[in-house]
């Protein structure tokens, strides 16, 4: 059968949507109708059950009005779920909702092929002009819970080296040494103010973003969860 899925959501149109600026974007995340935003991007990957994380992790963020930006095969796991249509403004929280009907979106933003995820780091970059702050200052985070290709390495670099925590679902192939998980871990975020992280349940990878994104909140002043109080919610 065919998936109907709403597409086209470059940076353009997304300000476009939003009368030319950032502004409304903005003053929903303060208001706290919009918690941050997560881009949930990469591959699928035989070692995953096929789309389970990408739909699992979509899932709960959007549940929590945390705004999801998608590309690649994520997108597709996220259009066969019925994600990526306004009507499914009805899976997000009260806020999210709220923004996505007054404009008529879904809560799961297509952005474009896998290589077009600089377009996620040109819409944060908009935000943290607008605000007057660095990108690594804001309640975002990338997560790419089913990766498997070399490329999804160097795209995972660039966005931590961006200024934004990333989780991947699958381990990478740098446990020879201690060092580089060392580096990748902890040490980067000493140096770009971010860092990686490795959580294969899509369900824990959640709990951990919604606790980054709140504490992002609270560095810069706005109503913020405290992070004991953000659990699993797998029954």
């Amino acid at each position: 059968g065919t998936v109907e899925m709403m597409a086209g959501f470059s940076v353009e149109a997304i300000l476009g949507a939003l009368g030319g600026t950032p502004a409304p974007l903005v003053d929903a995340i303060k208001a706290g109708k919009i918690r941050g935003a997560v881009a949930v991007v990469g591959c699928n990957n035989p070692k995953v059950p096929q789309d389970h994380g990408h739909v699992t992790l979509t899932k709960r963020l959007i549940e929590n009005d945390i705004l999801v930006l998608v590309t690649g095969c994520a997108a597709v796991a996220n259009g066969k779920a019925g994600q990526m249509m306004p009507a499914a403004a009805a899976m997000a929280g009260p806020g999210l909702r709220e923004v996505c009907e007054a404009l008529g979106i879904p809560p799961v933003l297509h952005m474009g092929s896998c290589v077009d995820n600089t377009r996620i780091l040109v819409l944060g970059a908009a935000l943290a002009k607008f605000l007057g702050t660095d990108i690594d200052k804001l309640p975002l985070a990338g997560a790419a819970p089913e990766w498997y290709s070399e490329k999804a390495v160097s795209i995972g670099a660039y966005v931590v080296a961006s200024g934004i925590d990333t989780v991947l679902g699958v381990q990478p192939p740098i446990f020879g040494s201690q060092n580089v998980v060392q580096l990748l871990a902890a040490g980067l975020e000493d140096v770009v103010g971010a860092k990686f992280a490795v959580e294969p349940d899509p369900e824990k990878a959640a709990v951990l973003i919604r606790r980054h994104i709140e504490a992002k909140r609270d560095g810069l002043g706005l109503p913020f969860i405290p992070t004991e109080e953000i659990v699993s919610e797998a029954a």
